[in-house]
């Protein structure tokens, strides 16, 4: 019997928000049940396993941020799209650490494939088209940049700048300042 008012798109927010309070690791179907005080079976009805949730949580984390970023991005160029772009990210982490991290969530070829994740590609090769690479570079700069962002993001959450000077704020700006100087100046091979 499937229980009134439970559907898979209330159980993913709900998986949502609560990978925001107790972390992306740690959410559960079991979890989301005491959440709503049900049977876990009852869930069942509505989500195959675990991991069947923790992928809707990716899917829906994967759209907020492209939906975030592709505001941001309108009418920016160059290092303005740059720092919207990235700001995009480290706001969302900051405000959303649980479903940062779900978005992150490795997904099998055909889910990422269908998923917001391909929107992400397309606007960080959009921000490089401003900086005239080409492939193979540009593939190298879309890992630069993501290995930067994600990076920076990951040690700012887990406290790694909090007792340090200059603060983190001045420390962004400077990176930001030098991946757009790197991407004006990209190295030839």
């Amino acid at each position: 019997m499937v229980r009134a008012g439970l559907t898979p798109e209330l159980l993913t927010r709900a998986g949502a928000e609560l990978a925001d309070e107790v972390g992306f690791d740690r959410v559960t179907v079991s979890e989301l049940a005491r959440r709503f005080d049900v049977k876990v079976a009852s869930l069942y009805s509505h989500l195959k396993n675990s991991q069947e949730l923790k992928t809707r949580i990716a899917l829906l984390a994967l759209e907020e941020l492209a939906d975030r970023a592709a505001d941001a991005l309108a009418g920016r160029a160059g290092k303005d799209a740059l720092t919207a772009f990235a700001d995009v990210y480290r706001d969302y982490a900051r405000t959303h650490p649980g479903r940062y991290a779900a978005a992150r969530f490795r997904l099998d070829p055909e889910t990422a494939a269908q998923s917001a994740g391909v929107r992400h590609a397309q606007m960080t090769r959009a921000i490089l088209r401003g900086y005239d690479l080409t492939e193979p570079d540009q593939t190298h700069a879309v890992r630069l940049l993501g290995s930067v962002f994600h990076g920076y993001v990951d040690l700012e959450l887990a406290g790694g700048f909090s007792h340090s000077s200059p603060d983190s704020e001045e420390s962004w700006a400077r990176i930001l300042d030098a991946l757009d100087a790197t991407l004006r100046n990209w190295p030839q091979a």
